[in-house]
């Protein structure tokens, strides 16, 4: 994957906090943002813009100056050599980001010193006004401050920010991977427009635990992750029949395109599901192995109870059922495993939904104890 090395430095903090990073070069500005987010070490819960020659990009549903562009219509290439990102207007914290030119065959986390503030600690001032207050045992607001930030500021650790860049940036999962593979070349699909028996005992030799039974599968609905797998590929258009021929189209070639068009199809655009699934794929990452009912328990206390079904609040049993439905097409994605038959697990892809990677990273910060300033 093509990268272009940036690097981002917070204003008015001493002392520095800077980032170096290899980003893919082809990043969209909401991308870049989440990436950001993830080098500095913020939690992505504020506001957000780009701006560079007087030119201001943000998202286009929230509120924006009127002469605002839509920063899903630009990518970091139209920002230049040196821009600016801005996060949290009410606390006021200005990145520079310049562009030192070509990175690394990966993205990832180069080099950084200096941990991020805290969100909501009141800005640059208040950061420096936080700092002091620790710095003094005597100082009346002390002991707050000390409980607030859990003993000690969080500093700078370049293994763990390049681990979660990498895990924002995203990668193609292996299941995937392995079936572009077996159609690379095309195969004839069946009469129904399946896919062949050797291409399904092709996956179940891979994947075993795909298979309700032990018997050699026959048809690819035999492998509920395989069926709801073709089915995302065919509809986010990583394959294609053409002349009554099954093969993956030119976009298959291009990790970072395979990767957005995933995530395209994990947005539904119906909220509740989509909470859903971030949410539980939060927990199983945080959690590790989980039962479905606590699964489930855990998912109806973080989407809250403002929800109903046919009129009714929403209870475990429907989130139980709805994320039941959705779990072949995340098997197929290697987001989720199931264990022993009775637990979901996190699966070995990099996690492809950035909201579920930043929650798990917000629930290891401080940034839901009371707030101090």
């Amino acid at each position: 994957m093509q990268t272009r090395r940036v690097r981002i430095r917070l204003q008015g903090v001493d002392p520095v906090v800077e980032r170096v990073l290899d980003v893919p070069a082809r990043a969209t500005l909401p991308e870049l943002h989440l990436l950001l987010q993830a080098a500095m070490g913020w939690v992505n819960v504020h506001l957000h813009a780009f701006e560079v020659a007087g030119v201001r990009y943000g998202p286009a549903d929230v509120d924006q100056p009127d002469d605002a562009v839509d920063e899903s219509t630009a990518s970091l290439p139209a920002l230049g050599d040196r821009f600016v990102y801005e996060y949290d207007f009410g606390d006021g914290w200005t990145h520079d980001v310049e562009v030192l030119g070509v990175g690394g065959d990966e993205p990832g986390c180069v080099d950084g010193q200096g941990g991020c503030p805290l969100e909501d600690c009141g800005g640059p001032h208040g950061f420096q006004r936080l700092r002091d207050v620790l710095a003094d045992p005597q100082h009346p607001e002390h002991q707050d401050a000390l409980a607030w930030v859990g003993g000690s500021l969080p500093g700078f650790d370049l293994a763990a920010t390049d681990r979660h860049l990498r895990q924002v940036v995203g990668a193609v999962p292996e299941s995937v991977r392995l079936l572009l593979g077996l159609l690379d070349g095309g195969v004839k699909p069946t009469a129904t427009g399946r896919l062949p028996r050797t291409v399904v005992r092709a996956i179940q030799e891979q994947r075993p635990q795909w298979a309700f039974y032990e018997k050699p599968a026959s048809r690819e609905d035999d492998l509920r992750p395989l069926e709801e797998l073709h089915a995302i590929l065919r509809k986010v258009r990583l394959v294609r029949v053409q002349n009554g021929v099954l093969t993956p189209t030119r976009a298959a070639f291009d990790d970072l395109e395979v990767i957005r068009r995933l995530r395209g199809w994990l947005e539904t655009g119906d909220a509740f599901v989509d909470q859903l699934v971030v949410d539980a794929l939060a927990v199983i990452l945080a959690h590790g192995p989980i039962e479905s009912s606590e699964l489930a328990a855990r998912i109806l206390d973080l989407i809250g109870h403002g929800w109903t079904v046919d009129g009714e609040p929403v209870s475990v049993d429907d989130v139980r059922m709805e994320f039941a439905g959705m779990s072949g097409a995340l098997q197929g994605l290697d987001q989720i495993v199931l264990e022993d038959w009775r637990e979901w697990a996190a699966g070995l892809a990099t996690p492809l939904l950035p909201a579920a990677v930043g929650m798990v990273a917000a629930w290891s910060e401080h940034s839901t104890q009371p707030h101090y300033r």
